[in-house]
């Protein structure tokens, strides 16, 4: 199982890498890489061209303001592709919001929340548990983890 990073900027560093530490925990094999829309449309094509042969399951695209990695990706795939707005200092973010939500009908791109690393690899990682008994496992004792967490934190309130 193969789950891929991408990210507009470098800047996107720490969302994939709170990303990518979710897909270590749950030992899926990571592809991390920068690709601009933009910048390096033509790197942008030929890596969703060949994601699929190139054994990744799932992408996550992070990408700021105009935010148009994720929809380029997934124009030229079929593999899933996962969108994190990343913060910006403009609009804090709401911008690449707007910008990865509103996918033309027939290119989806699933979005979560604005810097939301976590919650991707945790949606690719949901994604990848229907094909993957071993993952599924791992997710259900995840999620137990949290309910322990809150029961814990009551616990706390009690005392």
């Amino acid at each position: 199982m193969k789950a891929a990073i991408i990210m507009g900027s470098i800047s996107d560093r720490e969302i994939a890498e709170k990303a990518k530490k979710i897909f270590d925990k749950f030992n899926v094999e990571t592809h991390m890489e920068v690709i601009s829309a933009h910048r390096t449309p033509k790197r942008a094509f030929e890596f969703a061209e060949s994601a699929e042969k190139d054994g990744i399951e799932v992408i996550i695209a992070i990408a700021g303001k105009a935010a148009h990695l994720g929809g380029v990706i997934a124009a030229n795939t079929i593999v899933p592709v996962i969108g994190i707005p990343a913060k910006t200092s403009v609009m804090g973010g709401m911008d690449s919001l707007l910008s990865v939500v509103q996918m033309p009908k027939g290119i989806p791109v699933a979005t979560v929340a604005i810097d939301g690393g976590e919650n991707a690899a945790l949606l690719a990682i949901s994604m990848l548990s229907l094909k993957y008994d071993e993952l599924k496992k791992k997710l259900v004792d995840y999620r137990k983890e949290l309910q322990d967490q809150v029961v814990e934190m009551n616990k706390e309130l009690e005392a």
